[in-house]
């Protein structure tokens, strides 16, 4: 599986962004898929999840009622919506998957096996 994330860019202050998730492969229904940011000098940080098979999603306590996530299974695509931007959400995205996580370690990078290359996202204030 090969996934690429695209759609980040410099926004303003209380702007929105849609970052795409594109996977290679099975449908994006068969694999859970997460989104992770980092920002240089500090460790990877989960965002979001949205677990394989149906709707469920999940949230990091930061962007809870900011983000949100979609999914196209038509074009294997999940889409992290990203509304109310702060100058904290500045970071590199990441998105990850994997066919098995398991929903107390949905949070964790070694959940995951499969990885995008980054896209930066930027918020002026």
């Amino acid at each position: 599986v090969q996934l690429q994330a695209s759609g980040g860019g410099l926004v303003q202050a209380g702007g929105s962004l849609r970052l795409s998730c594109a996977a290679s492969g099975r449908s994006s229904r068969t694999r859970t898929t997460a989104w992770f940011r980092q920002v240089p000098g500090k460790e990877r940080e989960f965002v979001a999840v949205f677990f394989r098979g149906g709707s469920t999603t999940y949230f990091a306590d930061s962007v809870k009622g900011r983000f949100t996530l979609t999914r196209d299974t038509a074009k294997n695509m999940v889409y992290l919506q990203m509304n109310s931007l702060k100058p904290e959400d500045t970071a590199v995205y990441y998105c990850a998957a994997s066919e098995s996580v398991i929903y107390g370690t949905a949070g964790r990078e070694s959940s995951y096996g499969y990885w995008g290359q980054g896209t930066q996202v930027t918020v002026s204030s």
